[in-house]
């Protein structure tokens, strides 16, 4: 439980830490499309400049460093307009197939919306400011200003991108080895368990020969019976077993016979069966330990006392399976954790019981298992979809 929690929280500090980078690249890039803004304004003040001398100039003028400066502009979209609004020249302004045919209205439109948003420069021609006769230098941002101003966006989508495909990697390689670690761990397990079970059942046959009458051994039979179907499933965690048609009522009842057993009596095991059988494609054996580890699980939420109902239901082409019992409960916080290998909030357990029942029931049945409802103090609800 407190290794989920600590996983959550760095969860969390991740998140925040993207969040920061994200808005820090966001106000850099921004200052430094505002700088560059300024810049160009001052280029296309000192363009306007060289404009208004180039219309004052006499015979006497040098326009050299005039010229120079109004054809140095190759990157600023500019519009001359005059006092009457009649567009007078234009530089670096695309005109594609659309606009071509009716370039005069499509430049004037354009330098229109420049003086409305306020990016323009005004020329008096005359030696006074407050005469009419003046000029709209119109100018708008250079494509590589607006490509920085977009590229923020760009990167940002770009880097959520990778991060997102770099997450989805890490937990496949996890997911991966995590698998490989079930799987040998479960062989490893079947395997341990071989060489003392076929000696555990020597033994109980030389005793039947021994001690035919004696009423423990066909107990202790059952047991290394249990014993050897605890290996098969080991070993079949391992690979995916094929499903056959089996009796879901019939794999219920093994485990309540065995449950009842081994069991309190003050917990009280209630089967909602149909009358007829329910037929479903299953290893009969993997999940009947399904079952029984929701039946163990409840059986400790109610801390050897209370109620479990396992009720069996047909709908249309799904068959579904409920245990539910009156125990503790889950809190809220934690149901989306209940099947993560390694959660659970006994002291003593090792969190794997459930994650179990997942991969047998969604891995190799193809159904669903989730928390249907749960309410502190009052019970949970475990559902199994097929």
């Amino acid at each position: 439980m407190q290794w989920t929690d600590r996983i959550r929280q760095v969860k969390i500090l991740l998140v925040i830490a993207a969040i920061l980078i994200a808005v820090t690249s966001l106000l850099v890039s921004h200052y430094l499309v505002k700088d560059l803004s300024r810049e160009e304004r001052k280029k296309m003040e000192v363009w306007a400049q060289a404009l208004h001398a180039l219309n004052q100039a006499d015979e006497n003028t040098d326009l050299t460093l005039v010229l120079d400066v109004i054809q140095g502009n190759t990157t600023i979209p500019v519009i001359v307009i005059d006092s009457n609004g009649h567009v007078n020249d234009y530089r670096n302004i695309d005109l594609d197939d659309k606009t071509a045919t009716d370039s005069e209205k499509y430049v004037s439109d354009y330098g229109r919306r420049l003086y409305k948003s306020g990016k323009y420069i005004r020329i008096h021609l005359g030696d006074s400011t407050k005469t009419n006769d003046y000029q709209l230098v119109c100018y708008d941002e250079s494509t590589l200003l607006k490509r920085l101003s977009q590229y923020p966006y760009w990167q940002l989508g770009i880097v959520m991108i990778f991060v997102v495909v770099a997450i989805f990697a890490l937990l496949s390689s996890k997911k991966a080895e995590q698998n490989k670690v079930w799987v040998g761990l479960s062989k490893e397990t079947a395997h341990q368990l071989g060489t003392p079970i076929s000696s555990l059942m020597a033994w109980v046959e030389v005793l039947k020969e021994n001690h035919p009458d004696d009423e423990m051994i066909p107990e202790m039979d059952k047991d290394v019976k249990r014993l050897e179907r605890i290996a098969e499933r080991f070993s079949k965690i391992g690979s995916l077993p094929e499903p056959k048609d089996n009796s879901m009522n019939e794999v219920i009842n093994h485990v309540v016979e065995y449950m009842r057993k081994r069991t309190s009596n003050k917990v009280d095991i209630i089967c909602k069966l149909p009358d007829n059988d329910v037929i479903v494609k299953m290893n009969a054996s993997l999940f009947e330990w399904v079952i029984e580890n929701l039946c163990k699980n409840a059986v400790d939420a109610m801390e050897g006392h209370g109620q479990i109902v396992i009720t069996l239901i047909e709908e249309g082409k799904h068959v579904v399976i409920e245990v539910t019992d009156n125990g503790k409960g889950i809190r809220k916080k934690d149901i989306k954790n209940v099947f993560t290998p390694g959660f659970t909030t006994k002291q003593r357990g090792w969190g794997l019981g459930l994650s179990l029942a997942k991969r047998i029931v969604e891995e190799y049945h193809k159904g669903h298992i989730y928390v249907k409802s749960s309410e502190v103090g009052k019970g949970t609800t475990f559902r199994i979809e097929l």
